[in-house]
């Protein structure tokens, strides 16, 4: 034969390389033509490789040795690395060798011995195997083992041989394979190489032998040499200690190295090892098969001959007979750069196939496990063998259909995919819309078809492909010439054209299913067959594996179908019709079955069609859209399709039929055929007509002695029916029309099937054998295993009574446990008692939970959910839900069928109004089977359900029992895991109506630890039900929302869909989350029930979704309008709550969708009931809209869809109609679109509005419970933020007061201007700026922070400017004060000359006396008296002031005893005056017999009421039976004391009195210049008169007069607390205005330079003495100043109290109390909440400096001080050198001195008049220097007390810092907002947690028992209080708003006052409570028994509670 030679190369010259199956023996040789002499090779490296695959049809000459053939590529001495021939080189080296060899068995011998040396040369010695983790080692060029120079091969099966020290071994790559069963191995292993990675071994080396094990059998494991590999800088000497646990393991075979392998030594070492192995193993090497399709492929290799012929799909059978009949001695040389020498080289015609670039289009080739040629075996003779002939015939049919299906793979670029499978996850994910009108390439086809068939698009089955070449022929021009009637005629009927028709015509449509089908893992697989079926399609029964040609019945993709059918049977001449509802596997129906004999000219799936829909193409025919004459994967296989009745007349069949179709000839597809035939109820074969020679009528004479009944029908022939024998039928198909002929055959079936005969049921298809089944795959089996041990649990039982028995804890348990919480917040009676008792319940409920959650059916799922691996994991979740489903099928059959009649039966009567005892009995009964189906109703969902309340139970009482066995702690993470992978969650249960929270937020906590706190864009949806929510959301996102098993959703579940990563970039988000949700308008509700259950879950939806899509089903207006008013209402609400959700409207199943004019109208009459809604819902909800787009940002144009009507037809048969995927494909763009435009939230954020919304919708008002708790918490941090932006602010400011100060002190600046201040504040308020809008334009809660943004940008202008403003209005103050001091410090200055001038006599005179030091103190003194009165002789003295006169004096004057004075003042009862409980003592009750009547009537009312109880105004509530300033009693009190009459609000008001005047008194004594100008009696005399006018007023509007010691007590309170003020406000001015003061302070400091000038000191150390005498006043000062600053802001971050909101020092604040557990400072907070923050504060600062942090202040002192030091010794030197420079004297010395100080230290001026002799200011540098050595040694060791002589004060400052914040009380219990602004309008006051309102001293009136209830119980109660007190008119706590201003500003939210905290201070101070108040904790102010069980310590843990 000649060879026949393409080029395979492109203008580059590279050829196309493709991959080719590698078969060895390493013990083989062949005889090769032309093998040249290799390079030299390294020393460890592979053996040069060809660099291109030469390719040639030609069959050279080869010899089989061992029946087995090797090709070596054969290294060129041009190239060391490989072959680089061109192709006219590799032409030459063809041709030679055809010349010289035409019969390779008689070589030359100098050929013979060249092949000899290339075979001794090139044969492996060693063969090894990788395998394992490819993250193992470093693919390079330097690896020694794996060279590959990039990782593109590492997952593939690839080979490389390799020369080491001389010996040739074979590396073969499995790192990372996976798919077991689809490579050749036909070579020997001497080991396989398990390469496990340091850290993961362990791991690693389970499934590496496990692997191993199962893809080359349990002998492999003898040949295992186990490495573990390692970083340069790692260790793993444990690894091996790790490993000896396995039983496989032994650690002579055990090696270890770097995963580089560039280690020599360590490469050795391993051969060495390996070469032991070998050694000792027997055989050396392994030779066991892959699988069980290797096996057969190594049977028919047996028979081989020495011919090799690969067949190319394109030559036609012909072609292929032509050539097996060629010279088979003929054998071919190929260079593969694939393969190794050794290998298998095949080679085929092909096409050009390079790009015009030159590089080769190289396509991943799917590798085959039958990839072989087939080798045609021959005697000794030549003979061909016949039994040979046949098999080779077998191969190459099946190597031609290989061909055909990687070539079909390739073109739909699915050929990667054929191994790794195509997964849901490909397709759950959001990506880009599909193309529904446009021609797609051939690339995009098994995507499209996927994701439209996904939305219920049956068109996906026909989609147009765009073609490059038409399949049209395309003529060539016709000449130009005269034409006559025969050119005309033969142009039109000639049999042959020109053309340039292409070759290859586009994908068939079937093969596109196919191929995807194919492609597709299991999981895939059902999805998609469920998808076909609900389009109404034929779906693959039985399908021939493109590979293994292997018949396998994918019977797992179809145990997620059910169908629903009416059978119609006829008794008695009427016809009773009952419907069917089952999972198509278990339904027994007839089957007939349809073959074709032959080619036909008929469509047998035409013929089909017409029975079973003849609108709707079920089966796939010659004649659909888009067929072509070639179609590939179809042929063989067998589809079934049911035919399901509805139940009407017009009904082909009257009972399910399935009809199975086996695609292509029968004849040639036996196994197919028989395994029909035998299952079939009825055969239909169609066939021509025959002759008794065709093979056909062996197959038809079989079927006709067959007991099965036959339809032949014949295409040839025009015969009518008739019955040839019983059961035997024949029918002529020609000239008759399709509607005859399936009428025809629709009698005939429906005749056979009306007697006895054989029912077909899907499950019985695991029995055929020859066949594969999927379900019988070991992933699939084992979750089978795992589900059937629950399942065999359930069997025998009831299933209304399955979930009782072992699902407990979601029955009633769970149902009681939801009523009481929620009673929890409608409490009645003593509400304190009522909340305690229900929270019991709630805890012993949670007890049986705990009890009962160890139930066998939870322990084994829980068990196999846990350990199961994750792909038999998802087996079993499925196999459950089949297996429940299939167990509650018939039973929720009947009982929906009873349902069904019963509903009609009471709607009939309800039409004709019927209101008798009949519809109230049919009504009960409808509510039973209503119960029972709820029972029967049993699914996943349930077990799920029942792990939640098990994981609740135990979390609630925060503890495990021993006994159990499994961890309720990891089914939060086990649900994770499902949710992430796609799986829905259930987040309302629809059972009980309630959410779970603490199960749903551990799960969503464990989705945020495995994905991070992702963004998610929530939609939900919402609408009637029935209405196809969970269908529409299914097609649009592929989600598995249930729909089937006869129930609708109940509750909510939540579904993850990831955002696809190319189009991330288009949203900011990364998954959609869908909720999908029950019904509005369930008919299991009735009344007022479901509109509260309705507007529960809407609101609940519509709150947690950015987007919510409103369902509208049909066009009945009435049904419309109740959806709409939910809606309307649950938008409203959100806008009230400050959520802002977007909506958009579906109006599903409308007739006519493209009347654009019905659409317009449609719009505006949705937009006119919208709006009619709005004003309806503004009413109800109270709030203020007009419209709905007052409500919601709504463009009605925009966001509204009108969806067709699902199905195109009638159902059961009717397909889904195609606009519906339209305008599902439509509504989902609209939905991204809007997504597109928002941020989402985060799961967190979720997680806390799920919480949110529910804990609102708990409380019997959504609007005004509603808590954003994710909102308070940014707000929190916001505060915090706050406060350090005010903290630098401040403190930048005080810096600079203080350094102005400073001048003003040192006479440098009289004047502060404004814009200086505003200037130097400029650079630290910008700073501010900046940070705040990085803040808030940067935070992750940006969103939710924007509220606040222009608020807290103006409070911290308004901050800045008050800062700047008060430091002004200080320092003009302080200035003032200088101005004021004028003339006296004129006189200081003075007077320091004088005595300077005097002392220095003085010691001239004295000087000879030097050294007695006490006589010059003595003569000091005794002209010291005298200098003074020199001095000051002519200044009056100021005198000190006696306030304790002053204040008797002034009572005197206002008529009061001195007795009654006297009195106060000894007893110092004045002091307590402000916190005292009872004031009665105080009280005169001048009208004492008004108020005894009022009691007398308040008592009879209560009798009265007594007997009256639930009548009156307000019936129900409280009201009518018990007061207290708001309630009112229903029991007889017993006589009263006298002060129990006084109300207490007259106490509050009492109080309040005294607040009042102490507020006004001080405030007018503090605006008095009694700094300035001194004290004056007046200043007094004014207060004392402004307090007893205040009592007057007071008294004059109330019914009693208050005691003069009242007035007497309440003076000397206000003078006490003025008093100190005035008395340092009197003594800073007589220090600072008192000539005689000044004078006497001076004495020790002229002394001291008395005695220097004795001691003959000169002027200088006289001068230097002075300043550092002044330097250590004003050092001390400034360094405690600094300090004070320093140290308060080192507090401000480092103490927990200071470093947070206001919220955080409240917390503290609180916990200093109970840790000091004294009831006097309890009653300071209550009474006077700020002084004792600031109280604490101060006891803080003081632990802080003095005793904890003692070295950290004293170190921030000494820093100053060496400031200090540092800034006196620059002045020095600065001020010296100056003066050098210039010459200058003392006075220039001077002042450049103290110009140097000014900023920081005050320093007045020295006279340089008695120092002008200085001249040496070095000397005078240095003896300052000295004294100032000493100044700061003092310094360091200076009290940090002494902090408290000066201007600033640590405490004062973080005071100033942390109390400037609001501190109004609630009007109930007196707890303080926590808001951190002052004035924080327009937001409420508010707090976490009130408080008991006994602790306010509220009492019920008339009755000394105090009220113990928390005021957010009260506000969720009946209950009323008075709102003044005057009023006679109660208010009801849930509207405590209207009570007037004082309530309105207070957001009071009801909770379930957990905070034990303020239980515990009740119990714990009791006694003391009772007698401060006077007041008694007895009947409804008893305290329940279980606040007494709280300790101290659970107390003060409880306030963390109040952070969070």
């Amino acid at each position: 034969m000649e060879a026949e030679d393409k080029d395979n190369t492109a203008a580059g010259g590279e050829p196309e390389v493709k991959s080719v199956t590698s078969v060895a023996n390493d013990k083989a040789c062949t005889a090769v033509e032309g093998l040249e002499e290799s390079a030299a090779v390294t020393k460890f490296g592979p053996v040069n490789e060809p660099s291109e695959a030469e390719h040639s049809d030609s069959n050279n000459e080869g010899t089989t040795i061992e029946e087995s053939e090797i090709t070596f590529e054969a290294p060129t001495t041009s190239d060391t690395k490989g072959f680089d021939h061109s192709a006219e080189e590799v032409d030459d080296v063809k041709e030679v060798h055809n010349e010289s060899s035409s019969d390779i068995s008689e070589p030359t011998a100098g050929e013979s011995e060249s092949v000899a040396r290339g075979i001794k040369e090139l044969t492996p010695e060693l063969t090894l195997v990788l395998v394992g983790d490819t993250n193992s080692i470093e693919i390079g060029s330097k690896n020694i083992l794996f060279d590959h120079d990039e990782q593109t091969n590492v997952e593939q099966f690839s080979s490389k041989l390799y020369d080491f020290c001389g010996r040739y071994i074979s590396v073969i790559n499995m790192l990372g394979l996976q798919n077991i069963d689809k490579f050749p191995l036909n070579r020997g292993v001497h080991a396989f190489l398990l390469l496990l990675t340091n850290g993961l071994h362990n791991s690693q080396y389970s499934s590496g032998v496990q692997w191993l094990e199962k893809a080359f059998g349990k002998e492999s494991l003898a040949y295992l040499m186990t490495v573990v590999t390692h970083k340069s800088d790692e260790k793993c000497e444990s690894a091996v200690t790790d490993l000896k646990v396995y039983n496989s393991f032994t650690e002579k075979t055990y090696h270890t190295c770097k995963n580089s392998m560039m280690d020599e030594n360590e490469i050795i070492a391993l051969l060495k090892k390996i070469d032991v192995m070998v050694s000792e193993n027997d055989p050396h090497c392994y030779s066991g098969l892959v699988c069980d399709d290797n096996k057969e492929q190594k049977d028919l290799l047996d028979h081989k001959s020495n011919k090799e012929e690969r067949i190319d799909s394109s030559v036609s059978q012909q072609n292929q007979t032509d050539e097996l009949e060629k010279n088979t001695s003929e054998i071919k040389l190929k260079c593969d750069p694939a393969n190794e020498p050794g290998d298998v080289e095949h080679s085929e015609t092909n096409d050009e196939s390079t790009t015009s670039g030159g590089e080769p289009d190289v396509k991943p080739v799917i590798t085959f496990a039958t990839n072989e040629k087939g080798i045609l075996h021959t005697d000794v003779d030549g003979n061909k063998d016949e039994k040979s002939e046949k098999i080779f015939e077998e191969i190459n049919r099946k190597e031609q259909y290989q061909q055909e299906s990687e070539t079909l793979l390739s073109r739909l670029h699915l050929q990667e995919k054929y191994h790794q499978k195509l997964t849901p996850a490909d397709f759950l994910r959001i990506s880009r819309p599909v193309k529904q009108h446009h021609d797609l390439s051939e690339k995009d086809l098994a995507n499209n078809f996927l994701q439209r068939l996904m939305m219920l698009d049956y068109r996906a089955r026909y989609i147009p492909v765009k073609q490059d070449s038409p399949e049209v022929s395309h003529l060539k021009p016709v000449p130009q010439n005269s034409e006559t009637d025969n050119d005309d005629f033969d142009a039109l009927f000639t049999a042959k054209i020109d053309s340039d028709q292409t070759k290859q015509s586009h994908v068939h449509p079937m093969d596109v299913q196919m191929a995807v089908f194919h492609c597709s893992d299991s999981s895939l697989k059902q999805n998609m067959i469920t998808k076909l079926s609900q389009c109404q399609y034929a779906l693959p029964l039985l399908v021939p594996d493109p590979v293994t040609m292997d018949v396998e019945c994918p019977l797992w993709t179809f145990r997620q179908i059910r169908k629903s059918w009416k059978i119609t049977q006829t008794k008695d001449d009427s016809n009773t019709v009952t419907m069917k509802s089952m999972p198509i596997c278990k339904a027994e129906t007839p089957m007939v079955s349809f073959f074709r004999l032959g080619t036909l000219s008929l469509s047998k799936s035409q013929l089909m069609n017409t029975l079973i829909n003849d609108r709707h193409s079920t089966f796939f025919h010659r004649n659909c859209p888009g067929s072509t004459k070639s179609r590939h994967l179809l042929d063989g296989v067998a589809e079934v399709a049911w035919y399901c009745p509805a139940g009407k007349p017009n009904d082909a069949f009257s009972d399910c039929i399935a009809f199975c179709n086996l695609h292509g000839d029968a004849l040639m597809i036996e196994k197919q055929r028989k395994i029909l035939m035998e299952k079939s109820s009825v055969n239909v074969v169609l066939l021509p007509t025959l002759e008794k020679s065709d093979q056909s009528w062996t197959v038809i004479s079989a079927l006709l002695k067959s007991p099965k009944p036959l339809i032949c029908l014949i295409v040839d022939n025009d015969c009518g029916a008739a019955e040839m024998k019983e059961g035997k039928y024949k029918m002529g198909l020609k000239d008759r029309s399709w509607s005859d002929v399936s009428e025809e055959l629709r009698g005939i079936i429906g005749k056979i099937l009306s007697g006895p005969h054989t029912f077909f049921q899907l499950e019985t298809m695991a029995e055929v054998s020859g066949i594969r089944v999927d379900e019988d795959d070991t992933v699939c089996q084992e979750g089978k295993c795992a589900a059937m041990k629950i399942v065999n649990l359930l069997e025998e039982m009831d299933v209304s009574k399955i979930k009782d028995e072992y699902l407990p804890c979601q029955g009633q348990l769970w149902h009681d446990w939801c009523k009481i919480n929620k009673e929890q917040y409608h409490l009645k009676g003593n509400i304190e008692k009522e909340k305690c008792k229900k929270q019991q319940e709630l805890e012993r409920i949670r007890q049986e939970q705990r009890a009962a959650s160890c139930s066998e059916l939870m322990k084994l799922f829980t068990e196999s959910l846990s350990s199961l691996p994750s792909e038999e994991r998802e087996y079993f979740l499925k196999w459950i839900q089949i297996l429940l489903d299939a167990l509650s099928t018939d039973d929720l059959s009947s009982i929906l069928q009873k349902y069904d009649e019963k509903w009609s039966e009471v709607l009939d009567l309800k039409k004709k109004h019927d209101k008798s005892d009949q519809l109230i009995s049919k009504q009960t009964e409808l509510e039973k089977i209503s119960a029972k189906l709820q029972s029967a109703t049993f699914g996943l969902e349930h077990i799920f359900r029942e792990i939640g309340q098990i994981y609740e139970a135990h979390k609630s009482l925060q503890e495990q029992t021993k006994m159990e066995e499994t961890d309720w702690s990891k089914y939060p993470e086990l649900a994770a895991e499902l949710m992430i992978s796609g799986h829905p969650m259930e987040l309302m249960d629809g059972d009980a109506g309630h959410v779970p929270l603490t199960w749903i937020s551990s799960l969503l906590d464990e989705v945020i630890k495995k994905l991070g706190d992702q963004r998610v864009f929530v939609l939900s949806v919402l609408g009637v039900q029935s209405s196809g929510k969970s269908t529409m959301l299914n097609a649009m996102f592929g989600l598995q929302f249930a729909v089937s098993a006869g129930r609708c959703t109940k509750g909510a579940f939540m579904q993850l869909v990831k955002v696809s990563e190319e189009m991330k970039k288009d949203f900011q988000f990364d998954y959609v989350l869908v909720v999908d949700t029950e019904g509005l308008r369930a008919l299991e509700l009735a009344g007022n029930a479901t509109l509260h259950h309705d507007n529960e879950l809407a609101t609940f939806v519509v709150g947690l979704g950015n987007m919510t899509l409103i369902n509208i089903f049909g066009e009945n207006p009435a049904e419309i309008q109740d959806v709409l008013q939910i809606v309307v209402q649950a938008f409203m609400r959100m806008k009230r709550v400050k959520l802002s959700p977007s909506c958009v409207f579906v109006h599903q199943n409308v007739t006519d969708i493209a009347a654009a004019e019905k659409n317009m109208d449609g719009k505006r009459r949705l937009q006119e009931k919208l709006d009619q809604m709005t004003k309806l819902a503004a009413k109800e909800e109270v709030c203020d809209a007009e419209c709905f787009n007052d409500v919601i940002a709504f463009d009605v144009q925009k966001d509204v869809k009108y969806f067709a009507q699902l199905w195109e037809g009638s159902p059961p048969m009717a397909p889904p109609n195609p606009g519906y995927s339209e305008s599902i494909q439509d509504l989902k763009n609209i939905i991204l679109s809007k997504a597109s435009q928002s941020k989402g939230t985060t799961l967190s954020q979720f997680k806390s509005n799920i919480k949110d919304l529910w804990n609102a919708l708990l409380k019997e008002n959504f609007v005004f419970s509603f808590k954003n708790t994710l909102e308070i918490a940014v707000y929190r941090k916001l505060e915090v933020q706050y406060g350090n932006w005010t903290w630098a602010l401040r403190s930048n400011m005080l810096t600079i007061e203080n350094q102005l100060y400073n001048r003003i002190e040192n006479g440098k600046l009289d004047k502060v201007d404004l814009g200086y201040l505003f200037k130097e504040m400029s650079e630290t308020y910008e700073e501010i700026k900046k940070d705040m809008k990085v803040y808030f334009d940067d935070d992750r809660d940006k969103e939710m922070l924007v509220q606040w943004r222009g608020r807290f940008e103006t409070k911290i202008k308004e901050f800045h400017d008050d800062q700047v403003r008060g430091v002004k209005r200080k320092l003009d103050e302080v200035i003032q004060q200088k101005n004021a001091c004028k003339k006296l410090d004129d006189k200081k200055t003075e007077f320091e000359k004088m005595l300077l001038q005097k002392s220095k006599e003085l010691a001239h005179e004295l000087k000879d006396k030097a050294k007695d030091e006490e006589e010059l103190e003595k003569q000091f003194d005794s002209v010291w008296s005298g200098w003074i009165t020199e001095l000051t002789g002519d200044t009056k003295p100021i005198e000190d002031i006696n306030l304790e006169q002053e204040q008797m004096s002034i009572l005197q004057e206002l008529g009061i005893e001195w007795s009654l004075i006297d009195d106060s003042k000894s007893c110092e009862s004045y002091k307590d005056i402000s916190m005292i409980g009872d004031y009665f003592d105080y009280v005169t009750l001048n009208k004492h017999q008004e108020l005894c009547n009022k009691s007398q009537q308040s008592e009879d009312s209560r009798r009265e009421n007594r007997n009256t109880k639930g009548q009156g105004i307000l019936t129900t509530t409280w009201v009518s039976v018990k007061k207290l300033f708001g309630f009112r009693s229903i029991r007889q009190k017993e006589a009263l004391k006298p002060r129990g009459d006084f109300p207490y609000e007259e106490q509050v008001l009492i109080r309040s009195l005294i607040e009042d005047v102490e507020q006004q008194s001080l405030h007018a004594i503090k605006s008095k210049p009694v700094a300035t100008r001194g004290y004056s009696p007046t200043y007094l005399q004014e207060v004392a008169k402004n307090v007893k006018e205040k009592v007057t007023e007071f008294e004059s509007n109330r019914k009693y007069a208050l005691k003069k010691e009242f007035t007497i007590d309440l003076l000397l309170y206000v003078f006490d607390m003025a008093g100190n003020w005035i008395s340092e406000s009197h003594n800073k001015f007589k220090m600072n205005n008192d000539a005689v003061t000044f004078v006497k302070s001076k004495k020790i400091q002229y002394y001291n330079i008395f005695k220097s000038f004795c001691k003959g000191n000169s002027s200088a150390v006289v001068l230097g003495e002075m300043i550092c005498e002044k330097l250590k006043v004003s050092t001390v000062e400034a360094v405690c100043n600094k300090t004070a600053i320093d140290l308060a802001g080192e507090m401000r971050c480092s103490v927990p109290a200071f470093n947070g909101n206001r919220l955080n020092l409240e917390k503290y604040v609180l916990k200093s109390l109970a840790e000091k557990e004294d009831f006097d400072s309890y009653i300071n907070y209550i009474r006077h909440p700020r002084n004792r923050a600031e109280n604490f504060i101060g006891k803080e600062v003081k632990k802080y400096i003095f005793r904890k942090h003692k070295d950290k202040a004293l170190n921030i002192l000494k820093k100053n001080v060496d400031d200090i030091n540092k800034l006196v010794s620059q002045a020095l030197f600065t001020a010296t050198e100056k003066v050098k420079a210039q010459r200058g004297d003392t006075d220039m010395w001077l002042k450049k001195f103290s110009s140097l100080l000014n900023d920081e230290l005050t320093f007045n001026t020295i006279c340089a008049q008695n120092f002008s002799d200085i001249n040496k200011f070095d000397f005078l540098k240095e003896e300052i220097e000295k004294g100032l050595a000493s100044i700061i040694d003092e310094m360091s060791s200076v009290s940090l007390g002494k902090m408290k002589e000066f201007r600033l004060k640590p405490d004062q400052i973080l005071i100033d810092q942390l109390c400037n914040c609001c501190w109004v009380t609630c009007p109930f219990c007196a707890a303080v907002c926590t808001n951190t602004l002052e004035n924080h309008s327009p937001d409420d006051h508010s707090v976490p947690f009130h408080r008991p309102s006994a602790i306010n001293g509220l009492h019920y009136r008339g009755t000394v028992e105090m009220c113990i209830n928390f005021c957010t119980t009260e506000v969720a109660s009946d209950h009323s209080f008075y709102p003044h007190r005057d009023s006679e008119k109660t208010i009801p706590f849930k509207l405590y708003r209207t009570g007037g201003p004082k309530y309105a500003n207070w957001r009071i939210t009801a909770d379930e006052s957990k905070l034990t905290y303020w239980k515990w201070f009740v119990c714990r101070f009791q006694k003391q409570l009772e007698d401060h108040y006077n007041l008694k904790f007895q009947g409804f102010g008893e305290i329940p028994k279980e606040w007494r069980r709280h300790s101290k310590k659970e107390a003060i843990k409880s306030l963390d509670e109040m952070c969070e």
